[in-house]
């Protein structure tokens, strides 16, 4: 395959293309950031119909709108509303620590200490606060996470009693989905002397707009001015800074302002529990995109993430999902209570060995916690802390492209699409490069399902589609001006097939090619005479009349005008003829048409095609003559008319006869002439000048053909070749060997 030169003009364009598309990306406006997002979530849907390793001891329990209602009705043996005291969580991390589960995630928050709920009845008759009886089974199971956020930290009761706190912040992608979630948050513990400061509201100081300085600590106020306290390069402040002379004994002078912890996902806590998982010797490389997790035996996790510790979630287990063991927090309960009077036959352990994540599934209330995730537009977001654990415990974790790989992928997609919407035909082109998108979406579908490798789609796609329109519009708007051109070079030669040979060359060669064809002459018969007649007709009644020079002028300009319509008329059956049946016509000589087949166009069958083209020729030529010769007795009644207006009569038309001569044989074909002048295309050589020849002995209403071309027939239409009729050898002008030649019969059985 010859592949065309690339150009200048188109190749820039196709550069620029490609240069604004990666700015875009660099740029990366929210909207195609969340089309992207859509594909990730069509992907992440369709890898739910394989096969993919899922942990298989995650287990929801739900608070429910029935468990509102149950507990409301005092059917447990104690009657709470909608706002429950801490006693019924703990009662649930008693009942759940006696079936044996792994650990406890509470993915609802607790906030500060409530005195002023119902206390505990407990065994030996003694009455606990509510948070206590939390606190003390929290502490005996031993197992529980606690969920935390920047803005909401469980009290230290429960902090000092649970096995950890996990983050449960929700962070969702502009478009509104959760997609994504931060492997930890540095939480930021104030010294009490700064928490009592921001309690004050005379000082209105809000901790969380403090600014930390390498040489103090600057807290805004609300009415604008600011409080700055000293601190050194340990974070150290002076109390008396605080308390002034009134510093307790003992007390050392120096406190840290704060103190920060690292508080992991609640899902990366379940799994670390799981898989025995030391996340406080973790190694966070942010900047390298990862981080490492621990474990026995050689045992590590390496979660990919962004430069701000944010990962993507491998959405595996919708909150119905059978593989996740689940049940309404009302039906533990109730074991609990049948537990505590020693009714413990047919007790489930449903989460024996299990983590547990205790969450809301209820609708229409404070409980409330919906919203869209990439497997369902409304679902349960607890959902992303079993999702985030699954990952953890089956190592797989989702890749995405980085930004190199992206821009790599646009510009390699880019150049490819340039190639082809440049090499191929337009339709072609834009086949290939809508199959090289199918190609390029499928495989970022299959990458993703097989190994949760996120390809990037919207832009490389994207650069394609840019490409590949622009540079179709520059091929429609600029290379038409270059047909134009090359049509109008071409403007001499009548075949359309030389024009529509030569338009896809940039630059009109004047090189040929040695071709086999078939070339064909045909002379209209008895037009010299005729010119002459006429002539010599106009003469004499200019004599006779003794007309003056203008009169005629124009008696020998219509004279003329009769005949060139005559011969064009004749010339044009012979054009018709050799379109018809897809000759190339060469060129007029006088009152003869030179064509020929085989080129530019190949024609396997290119002598049959010009045989037949002059046998149709002969028998429309005769049709002619029959229509010409009609017309005399019309034009003899009105020649007397003419004569009394002083006006030549029109001559009787006579009926010209065509002379044709045809040869097969290797001619040398290509364009003749001049680039500044005219160009022909044209075929020259020995058996051009046999075909000519021939023409010249054919006589009147003959054809005659060489033996060359009466071979051909035999082999491509013998029943043509049968009628043929073998004549003498004759003797041509030029040509030392005679020739066999035969004439082939036109004329119909009617035409006598």
């Amino acid at each position: 395959m010859q592949f065309k030169p690339i150009q200048r003009t188109p190749a820039l364009l196709a550069v620029a293309i490609l240069l604004c598309v990666c700015v875009v990306r660099l740029l990366q406006p929210t909207f195609l950031e969340q089309v992207e997002g859509i594909t990730y979530d069509l992907r992440a849907r369709t890898a739910l119909h394989f096969p993919a390793p899922v942990a298989t001891n995650l287990a929801f329990v739900a608070i429910q709108d029935s468990s509102i209602t149950v507990v409301q009705s005092g059917r447990l043996g104690y009657t709470y509303g909608l706002k429950w005291p801490r006693q019924v969580y703990g009662r649930l991390v008693e009942e759940l620590a006696a079936e044996g589960a792994k650990a406890v995630a509470f993915d609802v928050q607790f906030g500060e200490l409530r005195p002023d709920h119902p206390p505990v009845q407990m065994a030996d008759h003694r009455r606990m606060e509510s948070d206590d009886f939390f606190a003390l089974q929290c502490r005996l199971a031993d197992n529980v996470i606690l969920a935390a956020t920047p803005d909401l930290m469980p009290p230290d009761l429960f902090a000092t009693n649970v096995l950890a706190l996990g983050d449960i912040t929700t962070e969702k992608d502009s478009d509104g989905v959760l997609r994504h979630a931060s492997a930890f948050r540095i939480y930021r513990h104030w010294n009490p002397v700064f928490r009592e400061l921001e309690a004050d509201p005379e000082y209105g100081v809000d901790l969380r707009k403090a600014r930390i300085e390498p040489d103090q600590i600057i807290l805004p106020q609300a009415n604008g001015s600011k409080i700055k306290v000293p601190i050194d390069a340990n974070t150290n402040f002076e109390l008396a800074d605080f308390v002034g002379d009134k510093l307790p004994a003992g007390l050392p002078p120096k406190a840290k302002a704060f103190t920060d912890e690292r508080v992991w996902h609640m899902g990366i806590v379940l799994a670390a529990r799981e898989l025995g998982l030391d996340l406080a010797h973790a190694d966070v490389d942010l900047p390298d995109g990862r981080i490492t997790l621990h474990g026995p035996d050689g045992l590590t996790r390496v979660i990919p993430v962004d430069a701000n510790g944010y990962f993507y979630v491998d959405w595996r287990l919708k909150p119905n999902d059978p593989r996740l063991a689940s049940a309404p927090i009302e039906s533990l309960l109730w074991q609990d209570r049948e537990r505590l009077l020693g009714e413990t036959n047919g007790l489930s352990d449903l989460f024996r060995n299990k983590l547990v994540v205790v969450g809301s599934a209820a609708q229409g209330n404070d409980l409330t916690d919906r919203g869209a995730t990439p497997l369902e537009k409304d679902t349960l977001l607890v959902s992303k802390h079993w999702n985030v654990a699954n990952s953890i415990i089956t190592g797989r974790f989702i890749h995405r492209a980085s930004l190199n790989t992206e821009l790599a992928l646009i510009v390699f997609l880019g150049i490819l699409t340039a190639f082809l919407t440049w090499q191929l035909r337009v339709d072609v082109a834009s086949t290939a490069v809508f199959l090289l998108v199918l190609a390029y979406v499928a495989a970022g579908f299959w990458i993703f399902v097989e190994s949760r490798f996120w390809l990037p789609l919207v832009f490389p796609v994207a650069g394609i589609l840019v490409e590949h329109l622009s540079l179709v519009t520059y091929r429609v708007a600029f290379e038409e001006r270059e047909q134009r051109r090359v049509k109008s070079v071409f403007s001499k030669i009548v075949s359309p097939n030389v024009v529509n040979e030569l338009l896809g060359a940039k630059k009109v060669s004047l090189g040929g090619a040695r071709r086999e064809v078939t070339v064909f002459f045909a002379d209209i018969r008895g037009f010299t005479s005729m010119t002459d007649e006429s002539q010599e007709r106009i003469t004499e009644f200019v004599l006779t009349h003794q007309l003056d020079a203008i009169a005629t002028e124009a008696c020998f300009d219509e004279s003329a005008h009769e005949t060139l319509d005559t011969v064009n008329l004749y010339l044009a059956v012979v054009a018709d003829a050799v379109k018809k049946h897809g000759g190339t016509l060469d060129k007029y000589i006088g009152d003869c048409v030179m064509a020929f087949w085989g080129a530019p166009t190949p024609n396997e069958k290119h002598a049959l095609a010009c045989v037949r083209a002059a046998i149709d020729t002969q028998r429309t030529v005769h049709e002619l003559n029959q229509k010409r010769l009609a017309e005399n007795p019309v034009r003899e009644a009105g020649n007397p008319a003419r004569l009394a207006a002083g006006l030549p009569p029109l001559p009787r038309l006579t009926a010209l006869q065509l002379g044709t001569g045809i040869n097969t044989g290797l001619v040398a074909v290509g364009l003749m002439g001049s680039d500044a002048h005219i160009l022909n295309y044209t075929v020259f050589g020995r058996e051009v000048n046999v075909a000519s020849r021939l023409e010249s002995v054919s006589g009147s209403g003959r054809i005659i053909i060489s033996d060359t071309t009466y071979n051909h027939l035999l082999r491509d239409d013998p029943t043509l070749a049968a009628t043929c009729i073998e004549m003498f050898p004759v003797t041509v002008k030029g040509i030392r060997a005679a020739v066999r030649v035969y004439e082939v019969p036109w004329q119909l059985p009617e035409v006598k």
